[in-house]
């Protein structure tokens, strides 16, 4: 799935939250699940995939990432809810539910 993409991680349901932009959303994953993607999503095992939005390019991509991070925290699960009330992991290139412990 290489295609720019503002994801949304999650340490838990109404845990800490990381927004972030990337062009290849699985291997950003990766980075996030082996601790190198991020210091602070590292230092608070924010992990989960809860939320992510494709874009067709990185500059609308980045634009949005931005936007996100000016908004209140409610307005953030709030967006995470619409569409993934249980905050369950999603697959970050289908974009389907994971079982805990996948992701």
């Amino acid at each position: 799935m290489k295609r720019p993409c503002v994801y949304i991680l999650a340490s838990a349901k109404n845990g800490s939250l990381y927004i972030g932009v990337t062009g290849d959303l699985p291997s950003r994953m990766e980075d996030h699940l082996s601790g190198s993607g991020s210091k602070h999503a590292a230092k608070y095992q924010i992990r989960r995939l809860v939320w992510f939005e494709d874009h067709d390019d990185m500059s609308s991509a980045i634009q949005r990432e931005k936007s996100l991070k000016r908004y209140r925290r409610q307005w953030k699960i709030n967006l995470i809810e619409e569409n993934n009330p249980n905050w369950l992991p999603l697959h970050p290139e289908t974009g389907e539910f994971l079982p805990f412990g996948e992701y």
